[in-house]
């Protein structure tokens, strides 16, 4: 199913798409538009209490969801000066209060998280996401939802269209964590086409 940027502004008011539409012209990372759509969607149905996102960059993600729900939402970002941004946009949208920013590897951060997430959102490094996967079930609720973005690549992961030679090692990374995802018996999984993949993995209760 795909999403129109007229439903995304349903739930966005207009400095955040600004915001948006200008990190997409500098090719900073941020969710497209029918990824972010269906994460705020689901994040309707959920109502989640605590939301963790990993891979925050400038934090536009974290604040369209930080607007649209009363949750609590931890989100990592490694790089300085994206987390210097996030903070600035958390102050500037008035919900620092409800975010806690963690700066540093996800793979560092994730071990040292405590509690239970209703809402995991996976954007950060790609060939990281095999590796990420115990603490995110870990982190994760019974009845929770693990969102992971990118997982199709450009129809590369799919074979639908040739992976070019420097991206194979990295498509070959998605396929594993996809892998992973669809043999786990803790999770229900299926993979949807929007954006550039999106797989959407339910814990089942009584794990």
């Amino acid at each position: 199913m795909k999403y129109t940027a007229s439903l995304i502004q349903l739930h966005l008011d207009e400095r955040l798409l600004a915001l948006r539409e200008a990190a997409k012209g500098r090719r900073d990372p941020t969710a497209e538009d029918d990824t972010l759509q269906y994460l705020l969607l689901t994040a309707e149905q959920l109502e989640p209490a605590r939301i963790l996102e990993i891979g925050a960059a400038e934090g536009l993600t974290s604040v369209a969801l930080l607007l649209s729900t009363r949750a609590r939402l931890t989100a990592i970002e490694c790089d300085a000066s994206r987390a210097e941004k996030a903070r600035e946009n958390f102050r500037a949208f008035g919900v620092e209060d409800r975010a806690m920013l963690i700066e540093e590897d996800a793979a560092a951060a994730l071990p040292a998280l405590t509690g239970e997430y209703d809402l995991i959102f996976l954007d950060g490094p790609k060939v990281q996401y095999r590796r990420y996967l115990p603490e995110l079930k870990r982190l994760l609720r019974e009845g929770g939802v693990l969102l992971s973005d990118d997982v199709l690549l450009f129809g590369w992961v799919s074979g639908e269209r040739e992976t070019p030679q420097k991206r194979r090692m990295l498509v070959e990374h998605i396929r594993e964590y996809l892998a992973m995802l669809s043999s786990d018996p803790d999770l229900i999984t299926q993979v949807l086409d929007i954006g550039e993949g999106l797989a959407v993995s339910v814990k089942r209760r009584g794990r």
